[in-house]
This record gives C-alpha cells, sequence and structure tokens, in this order.
C-alpha cells in the first residue's frame, strides 16, 4: 500500500474504533501527518486523559504510552511497537531507585517523566524537561533531592535553581551525540541562526546554545520569534514540525547524527496494524499506578 492509502485506511479505522493518535515530535514525518495531536509527552498524555475517545494509539517510546495509562486508566491505549524503548528509562530500574533512596534517608526524588511508570512510582514528584526548575525550587532549602534518570537535565536544572541535587547517571545516548564542535560548524554554515538545544544535552552543548528548550519551547519561540532562521539541537525530526508550522523560517538540525532508532520504530503500518488488531495494549498494574499518578500530580500542582 502506499502511504496515501495507508493514511486512508488508518483514518476509516480511527473512526470504527473510536480512537485518537497521539504523536511525538520525533516521530518520522508520515506519523506525524496522522497525528490527532501532535506534541512531547507529558502533553501528549494530558491530550489522552482528555480526549473523549476511548481508544489511544501513542506514536512515541513505552513509557509516554505507560504515562497515558496513569493519566487515563479508563481508555485503551495501544503502542504500535512495543520493543520502541527508551535507552535512559532503561537505565533506571525501580530496585536500583529502591536501592539509590536507601543511601539517602529522608531525600526528596525528583523523576524526570522520562522513566517507567514504576520509578514514578519511587518518586515524590515528576518534571519535565520544561518545569525542572520550578519543581526543584519547590522544595523546601534544607531538603536533600535525589534527581533522575537524567544528568544532564539535572546538572542544567541545578544551574538553573542553584540548587544541590542528587544525580543519578542516566542520559539519553541520542541527545549525547551532539558535541560542541557540532554547533559551532553549524553557526559558520548560518551566522546569526539562533541555537536552540534540549536540556538533555550536556553541559559543554549547552555553553554553546542561545537557548535551552523543551521541545514544546522550541514550538513557541519558533512561532514567536522574529527570527528567521534556527539551529535545533535535538531529534532530527524536530525540524519536520518547525518547518510545517512556520513556513517562513529556516531550521537546520545541529547534527544529523541526532536520530532515536526507538522513535523510528514506529510506521505507518505498524498503526495500522495495531488499530486493525486492536495491539499491542499498554496497562499499569493499580498499584503502581495511583503511586506514579500522585507524583505526576503534585508536579501539575506547582505549573
Amino acid at each position: 500500500m502506499s502511504d496515501r492509502a495507508l493514511i486512508e485506511r488508518i483514518g476509516e479505522l480511527k473512526r470504527r474504533r473510536d480512537a485518537v493518535i497521539l504523536v511525538h515530535n520525533y516521530q518520522v514525518e508520515e506519523v506525524q501527518e496522522i497525528a490527532d495531536f501532535l506534541g512531547d509527552s507529558l502533553g501528549l498524555s494530558r491530550q489522552a486523559a482528555a480526549s473523549g475517545a476511548g481508544t489511544i494509539v501513542f506514536c512515541g517510546v513505552y513509557f509516554m504510552a505507560e504515562t497515558a495509562a496513569i493519566l487515563a486508566p479508563e481508555k485503551t491505549v495501544l503502542i504500535p511497537e512495543p520493543d520502541a524503548g527508551c535507552p535512559m528509562a532503561d537505565m533506571l530500574p525501580a530496585e536500583r531507585l529502591r536501592a539509590f533512596k536507601k543511601k539517602h534517608p529522608g531525600a526528596v526524588v525528583v523523576a524526570y517523566v522520562n522513566s517507567t511508570a514504576a520509578v514514578k512510582a519511587e518518586a515524590d514528584l515528576c518534571c519535565t524537561s520544561a518545569n525542572a526548575p520550578a519543581v526543584i525550587n519547590s522544595i523546601p532549602r534544607e531538603k536533600e533531592i535525589i534527581f533522575v534518570p537524567d544528568r544532564f537535565l539535572g546538572d542544567w536544572a541545578m544551574k538553573e535553581t542553584g540548587r544541590r541535587l542528587i544525580l543519578y547517571p542516566g542520559y539519553c545516548p541520542t541527545h549525547r551525540l551532539l558535541e560542541p564542535s557540532a554547533i559551532r560548524r553549524a553557526r559558520e554554515l548560518h551566522p546569526g541562526a539562533v541555537v536552540m538545544v534540549h536540556p538533555e544535552c550536556t553541559p559543554e552543548v549547552i555553553a554553546e546554545a542561545d537557548r535551552v528548550l523543551s521541545t514544546s519551547g522550541m514550538v513557541k519561540l519558533a512561532r514567536e520569534s522574529g527570527q528567521k532562521e534556527f539551529i535545533v539541537g535535538t531529534e532530527v525530526d524536530m525540524t519536520v514540525r518547525l518547518r510545517r508550522e512556520n513556513p517562513g523560517k529556516k531550521f537546520y538540525p545541529a547534527s544529523d547524527r541526532l536520530v532515536c532508532p526507538n522513535m523510528k520504530k514506529v510506521t505507518l503500518e505498524k498503526v495500522l496494524w495495531s488499530l486493525e488488531e486492536m495491539r499491542y495494549p499498554v496497562t499499569v498494574p493499580e498499584e503502581i499506578r495511583l503511586q506514579a499518578l500522585k507524583a505526576v500530580e503534585a508536579m501539575v500542582a506547582i505549573s
């Protein structure tokens, strides 16, 4: 089947299954085309909870579908490719976090939303790449804070808040591929372009940037800024959305190496099969879901 035929068939099945399709900003262009909602992981999960649809097809990686299941337990949440994992989330099993907590009794645990449901259940608060500083600043200054699993987001948040954090040594392998020399080369090729990078990048890369932003922050800056050219320091397919929504502006990947192989596991064919056969459902055990929900709701209350 051609992409157009696949998209038409997906549309038919979506109506039959009472489904909405949530697509992360890092998905390939043809999958972005079928999105009812396009965005970052937490924003999409909120859309899942707010939607009147009974079925959610989450085109992203596994922890994102888990978060949707945490927020919308009454809905059927499907992931087209169950092996689309997140190496950073996998770096921190829940049992390792429990051991980490025992070394720091009384510490407040802040878990980046890019973590498993079981890890969120062990946390006191969740945060996103956009609100990490606000979440940290909400915690009394006398409290120790454990920040998991992304040490680079944690390092940036420490500098933004002036707070000391106990960092777990996890990281995003894709963002880790971006080097300061790539930013400098991109500036030489595109003088005057605004360099915006994701806070999952290394401190050395962040030091080269003009702005440090979540993907939702990048969307907002691109839309509202008078600047016409941007160097984008995150997964390469973020530029697909930015170009489509800002046709009068130019967006250049900071490096062609920034490809998340797990995001690319979702295809139009797999979305179609997911809707045809209602596969693969994602559920979270109720005890874990309720504990994880507390950490997410605590974050939302701060925001």
